[in-house]
């Protein structure tokens, strides 16, 4: 048989094991090249001055080749392993290993680079709708896309991947280079290290663990809850955090799995059924020789999971922060220029009511109500610069003379600065200290982040007091402004329309002036790349590992084919085989999407309040799409292993 017709009965041979490899590596080439004809793409150029667009997506770039190379790298080196007794029998009908290599390089030629054949194209018919996925992200609407083959792009794909592929081929040589004839035929059965027993020293792995996950999780809780208050204790902690949490991960996977496995089993004395036998026993002496590929896998899901949760976070609050930090959906401190405004939408015929306050800035000694000592403060609590206003014209809140209610406290610095339900607060002026009855914190924003620096709470006082204050008020604190006037449409389907007019009237360029929609557009806008780039690679990611799960299972599958002939042979259906191994294969894929899962969170609970207003619809929707994801590989592996049950018999 010619070395052509060799080459290609293997690859028509080994393609059912290849499939998810090749679509794997479609998949990966079509994001890269579509990655970087987005870099190349002269519409994205248009928008980069709003967005660092390039940049960005250059970065991603190079973190999605670095995913794609590793995994590429790690399933050639299962399937090579694999094809070891096949390499064996070539040797031993006389084929050297110069032209064994040359013969499997042929063969990884033709499937490697047709695939990126493919990719190239997917990536290349995807481009323009990816394209029009981000801008309408970032919320850009007035820019054409065009489906545009970028040469740019194709040779960088071309030269990325190929560089890739010369690994691949260094690896196979020397694999094929370091074995003899005896060890090819050894490779598959010597991959897995199985243990006979459980020994104390690994019970006291098991234990420790979960108690390392454990410290690094109640760490994580009290991170920011006012126990860490100088930037080297925040960064040691944090620092701590991660080490306890992937070394214990590591050592859950090296012994906690097999220890709790072994606890259950001991529970039932021994006497396990078809089900445990084909699962727990499984999970117990095998879990521990993947330790480590477990631990990457999960710490990147984890890290996967909880960067699209806190980048989701931001650009599912931007509407929140905007109505916070703009008190209406237009905000002036200058009359002259609110009366501008005023004079356009009524020319326009828009209707709209309007707000107005006088601020004033204040002293407040908060010490008593303060949730801390205060100690590690940067600021005096007893001298807090506050705004002022007078209940007077608000009707939500009527306070007496002694009373005084803070509202539209910002949810980061509640979390370095608690406030109690209740105490007694100091208002001071430039000479009066009035003593006043501090009744509790509301959520309410009042007025715009210009008199609260975007977070600090507004003092509402009884009117009386507000003149005192005024009267007295110390001038080295006032801002530069101390009116208010904020204006909110009757119609918000004439809230387009207003934003252009306060736009073309020039008040977005002064910051003393602020219209909502703007302000929600440019945050969506600023973290809209940045969640587009992080969902990007999360589901790169997510394809990489759930195919090298899948394929650890289809290598697991093979090797306990002799044991389902037996089982089979003994009387058992394949339907009671099948029960065993879909229990084995939630453990599989469960265990590193659970712990995956729990790590995100942890990390997502402990800073979410630094990235927005909004937390557990934006977390438990990527959960639910991550974990939807991910078990279609699991899906796909039962299905593989019904088939060698199949086969077995």
């Amino acid at each position: 048989m010619r070395v052509n017709e060799l080459v290609l009965r293997n690859l028509k041979k080994n393609f059912k094991n290849y499939y998810l490899y090749v679509f794997a590596l479609i998949f990966s080439a079509a994001l890269y090249f579509a990655f970087v004809t987005l870099q190349y793409d002269p519409s994205l150029e248009e928008v980069k001055d709003t967005v660092k667009g390039a940049a960005s997506i250059r970065a991603a770039s190079v973190l999605l080749v670095v995913i794609v190379s590793i995994f590429l790298l790690y399933a050639n080196n299962i399937f090579i392993k694999r094809r070891s007794k096949e390499i064996g029998l070539f040797q031993l009908i006389g084929m050297t290993k110069g032209k064994i290599f040359r013969l499997l390089s042929a063969e990884n030629f033709i499937l490697y680079f047709v695939s990126l054949s493919l990719g190239i194209f997917v990536g290349f018919a995807s481009s323009r709708l990816i394209l029009m996925i981000l801008f309408k992200i970032i919320g850009v609407d007035d820019i054409e896309t065009t489906l545009r083959f970028s040469t740019e792009a194709f040779t960088q794909t071309l030269i990325v991947f190929s560089i890739i592929y010369l690994f691949i081929m260094l690896m196979n040589h020397l694999f094929i280079r370091r074995q003899s004839i005896l060890s090819l035929f050894r490779v598959t059965s010597s991959t897995e290290g199985k243990i006979k027993g459980l020994s104390v020293w690994q019970m006291i792995i098991g234990i420790a663990g979960i108690a390392l996950i454990i410290v690094g999780y109640y760490v994580s809780s009290r991170l920011f809850s006012g126990d860490f208050t100088e930037m080297n204790e925040l960064f040691l902690a944090m620092a701590f955090i991660l080490g306890t949490v992937i070394l214990g991960t590591y050592l859950l996977y090296k012994g906690s799995v097999s220890f709790i496995f072994h606890l259950i089993r001991k529970g039932k004395k021994g006497y396990l059924n078809i089900n445990e036998v084909l699962s727990l026993s499984s999970i117990m002496f095998r879990m521990k020789s993947n330790a480590m590929l477990l631990t990457i896998i999960t710490t990147v899901s984890a890290l996967a999971i909880g960067l699209l949760s806190l980048s989701y976070i931001s650009y599912y609050s931007a509407e929140k922060k905007a109505e916070n930090n703009v008190a209406g959906d237009f905000a002036f401190t200058v009359p002259k220029d609110a009366q501008k405004f005023k004079q356009a939408l009524d020319e326009q015929k828009i209707a709209y009511t309007t707000i107005e306050h006088e601020v004033i800035q204040i002293k407040v000694n908060m010490k008593d109500i303060l949730g801390t000592d205060g100690s590690g403060l940067y600021v005096d609590p007893s001298a807090m610069i506050l705004p002022a206003v007078s209940d007077k014209d608000l009707h939500d809140f009527d306070v007496s003379p002694d009373e005084t209610i803070f509202t539209g406290y910002n949810d980061l610095l509640q979390k370095f600065m608690s406030l109690k339900d209740s105490g007694q607060v100091e208002l001071k002026g430039k000479t009066e200290i009035i003593p006043q009855i501090y009744l509790g914190l509301e959520k309410d924003y009042l007025i715009s982040w210009y008199f609260t620096s975007g977070g600090i709470p507004v003092a509402i006082v009884d009117d009386s007091i507000f003149k005192r204050l005024k009267d007295d008020q110390d001038p080295e604190i006032q801002k530069e402004s101390s009116i208010f006037i904020g204006f909110n449409l009757r119609d918000d389907t004439q809230m387009e329309k207003a934003n252009e007019i306060f736009q073309e009237l020039g008040f977005s360029e002064n910051r003393m002036h602020d219209s909502r929609l703007s302000m929600s557009n440019q945050e969506k806008a600023n973290v809209g790349l940045i969640m587009f780039i992080v969902a990007f690679l999360g589901l790169t990611f997510l394809i990489t590992s759930g195919c090298i799960l899948y394929f650890n299972q289809m290598g697991e599958s093979e090797e306990e084919k002799p044991h389902y002939t037996i089982l089979r042979k003994l009387g058992f259906t394949q339907a009671d085989l099948l029960r065993g191994i879909r229990s084995k294969q939630i453990f599989n894929f469960g265990i590193p999407l659970s712990i995956g899962l729990l790590h995100s969170y942890f990390a997502v609970q402990s800073g979410w309040f630094l990235f927005g207003t909004e937390v557990w619809t934006p977390m438990i929707v990527v959960m639910v799409l991550y974990t939807a994801l991910y078990s279609i590989f699991g899906f796909l592996s039962l299905v593989y292993y019904k088939k060698v049950i199949k086969e077995a018999l």
